[in-house]
This record gives C-alpha cells, sequence and structure tokens, in this order.
C-alpha cells in the first residue's frame, strides 16, 4: 500500500521545457531529505509512544497505540477514555481500523468529539467536544 511508504516528494527525472529539450534533475534526494513513514495512530488500552531520533539530536514522540484523549470542554482540558473511531476524513478505512488522524470523530466516555492535532506526530490525543 502506497499511502504507508516514505514520504518521497520529487519532480519527474525528465521534465520537458518549452522548446522540447528534456531537463535532467542533477541529484536524486539524500538519505535526510527523505520523510518518514505514516504512523497509524491505532486504538488501545494505553497510550504507547516511539521515540525517534531526528537530526541534530532532536527526539520526536510519535504515537503508535492511543487509549485517552485530551478533551477540551467548556470547564477546560480533561483526560478521558476513547471508546471508539466513528468517522475519519482521510480515508473511509481508517475508522474501521481504528486510526486516529486529525479531523477523525471519536466516541469518548463523554460523548462525540474531533481530533484537533496530529497525533502520530505528537505523542498526544488533543479532541475538542462536539455539540
Amino acid at each position: 500500500m502506497s499511502q504507508f511508504g516514505v514520504q518521497l516528494h520529487t519532480k519527474p527525472h525528465r521534465k520537458l521545457s518549452g522548446s522540447g529539450k528534456g531537463k535532467v534533475r542533477g541529484r536524486d534526494k539524500k538519505r535526510y531529505e527523505v520523510g518518514g513513514y505514516f504512523i497509524a495512530t491505532k486504538l488501545g488500552e494505553k497510550n504507547a509512544v516511539k521515540k525517534v531520533r531526528t537530526m541534530g539530536g532532536t527526539v520526536k514522540s510519535k504515537l503508535q497505540y492511543v487509549g485517552f484523549a485530551n478533551l477540551l470542554t467548556k470547564d477546560g482540558y480533561k483526560k478521558v477514555k476513547i471508546n471508539s473511531v466513528i468517522e475519519s476524513p482521510d480515508n473511509r478505512n481508517f475508522a474501521r481500523l481504528t486510526i486516529l488522524t486529525k479531523g477523525s470523530i471519536i466516541e469518548t466516555e463523554m460523548g462525540k468529539a474531533v481530533v484537533t492535532n496530529r497525533a502520530g506526530r505528537e505523542g498526544s490525543v488533543n479532541a475538542k467536544l462536539l455539540k
């Protein structure tokens, strides 16, 4: 499945100019220029975070399994348990596979909520309660 591969955004190797002459790219991407893999944050019993070292020694937290979300209510943030994934704007199969992405609608203990952050990149799930 190509959607789970490495993010490699490049122009084609051969590009036609206005005159019809083919332009050739000078080089391929270096390893440090290639993006990472898609982190499919799945619903689980508790939160499982993977630490990944990046350039310069920085450490990123990538969330692999999630059980709880920081839910924004009128009273402030509350930590609530996620029961299920109802709908996902990215792919309709993500709801069936219980994969969380930004914009996913989830069922929590307090009701339906929408995920407001990119959980696979930030290490936690923030959500806003729907009315």
